[in-house]
């Protein structure tokens, strides 16, 4: 089979991993090594499509990160574990992928779950998704365990089946972890009301599951779907991230097609299963691309999560080249007064290289930063109080193609626009966010760069905006504009690729 497939029907995506010709993958693969817009930095397939991140956890003396992964095409097929293993969070390498369908409870796809360490193993966690002959859906929720020298065994039963008295066939995306002497887990559900849920369950063994139910952390409707549930402790303090699919858009602000939502609470309360005093719903990511976020907390006291730069049913540039989406840089999670901070983890640092600083006066005219800015690196950005401007990244020399961050610090409002960014795509979900930020205060933000991928950290990770973008590759100019009223400083770094 030499020609790429570019039709998909149900029975190419549920193929059996065995049953494709080899000459295929690697043809596949040729493909997408020589495409544009692959990064140098971000955690992206080999081939095919990557999406949620799975198992994040450190043992065995290093750091361990699945992907949700199905290497034959840029489509949702037949998923698997991909897996990654790092020793220091940044640099990353590739193990293969030991998590394959091969039973009769996750016949249709090894679905999202956790990992945590028990004893001498890695003990992973995940969704098993059936399919009957009339497509009708079940999930299983299924154990293996990683040894020491990278050999999985499953489990040979489910942990968990489905309750069809309290929850549909959508029933998936466990996160285990301690909480005391025993084990808990957290799914994302949908109840037979057709509304979104947490459900809990505990174990005393990591094997025996009984189910406690549902947890408490909002007043409001979470739309018809819960997906991607994670609790993590930062000082003690409970935050729930979570993904809630067909939320009214007046109950929280999102413009994607489904958000990544957080709340904070002063203390988890397992008798009640509560998480007291909860802030309202948060955007985890204010920006277009960010879902299916994963964190745990670390063994080293951090806590730390990932997310899928990518959203579901949304069609992307790459498609066509083979290959789809990325995951974010790792971050450290911390609160201060009150409010969650995200922002990539110190050993980023590491990569950095060839360091620039510049400083001025914003002028109206605008002014080039830089020229030839790589399309992979760092930008650290100090802007006045009381000033009006923009900053233009992935510019070309004409300025007709470039991504837009207009910034007020007099209102206290910062926007970004993609419109000019590069290929358009997602149209439908709008070309421009925009944020409040603090009246009357300067601004700082550092923005990481890859190619087809933009981060961007607004006051050390007070606020997060995350996108794709699809520049030509002559849009390599960096160029700064105000009003005249004060000056900038910042540094620029080229960024090592892995």
């Amino acid at each position: 089979m030499s020609k790429l497939i570019e039709n998909w029907t149900t029975d190419l995506r549920y193929k059996k991993y065995n049953a494709w010709d080899s000459t295929y993958l690697s043809a596949l693969t040729e493909k997408v090594n020589a495409a544009p817009w692959r990064l140098r930095y971000h955690i992206q397939p080999t081939s095919g499509l990557l999406n949620d991140p799975n198992g994040f956890s450190y043992f065995n003396g290093k750091w361990h990160l699945f992907y949700q992964a199905y290497p034959f095409g840029p489509v949702h097929g037949l998923k698997s574990w991909a897996h990654m293993t790092s020793t220091d969070l940044v640099h990353w390498e590739y193990e293969g992928i030991p998590l394959v369908p091969s039973n009769e409870y996750e016949s249709h796809g090894v679905y999202s779950g956790s990992a945590l360490p028990i004893e001498d193993k890695l003990f992973l966690m995940y969704t098993g998704n059936v399919r009957d002959a009339d497509w009708n859906r079940s999930a299983f929720q299924l154990g293996a365990w990683l040894d020491q020298e990278g050999q999985l065994t499953k489990m040979k039963k489910p942990l968990i089946e489905t309750d069809t008295t309290q929850y549909t066939h959508d029933f998936r995306d466990p996160q285990i972890f301690n909480y005391g002497n025993t084990y808990l887990a957290i799914i994302g559900a949908q109840d037979t009301n057709k509304q979104g849920r947490v459900a809990v369950y505990q174990s005393e063994n990591s094997h025996d599951w009984h189910y406690l139910g549902n947890l408490t952390y909002t007043d409001l409707p979470m739309g018809y779907m819960v997906e991607c549930p994670n609790l993590v402790f930062i000082d003690e303090q409970p935050v729930l991230l979570f993904c809630p699919q067909g939320m009214d858009h007046s109950l929280l602000d999102y413009q994607t097609i489904y958000p990544n939502a957080y709340v904070l609470g002063s203390r988890f309360n397992k008798e009640t299963l509560t998480i007291e005093n909860p802030t309202t719903l948060q955007n985890l990511d204010e920006g277009f691309d960010v879902y299916a976020t994963q964190a745990f907390n670390a063994p080293d006291g951090r806590a730390l999560s990932v997310s899928w730069i990518g959203l579901p049913e949304i069609e992307y540039p790459t498609f066509s080249d083979g290959w789809a989406h990325c995951l974010s840089l790792v971050k450290e999670l911390s609160i201060k007064d009150g409010h969650l901070y995200q922002f990539p983890v110190v050993e980023t640092q590491t990569l950095r290289q060839n360091e620039i600083s510049f400083k001025g006066q914003l002028l109206s005219s605008g002014q080039q930063l830089l020229e030839n800015a790589s399309f992979s690196y760092e930008l650290e950005l100090a802007l006045p109080k009381d000033e009006r401007g923009e900053l233009k990244l992935f510019s070309d020399k004409d300025a007709a193609r470039y991504l837009s961050l207009s910034f007020d610090t007099i209102s206290g409002k910062l926007t970004v626009d993609r419109t000019l960014a590069g290929v358009p795509f997602a149209e439908e979900f709008g070309n421009t966010r925009s944020i409040t930020i603090p009246r009357h205060e300067a601004l700082k933000l550092s923005i990481f760069v890859d190619h087809s991928v933009c981060e961007i950290f607004i006051n050390n990770g007070l606020k997060v905006i995350t996108l794709r973008l699809f520049p030509a590759a002559n849009q390599t100019q960096l160029w700064l504009s105000g009003s005249g009223k004060g000056s900038y400083q910042g540094k620029f770094w080229e960024l090592l690729s892995q």
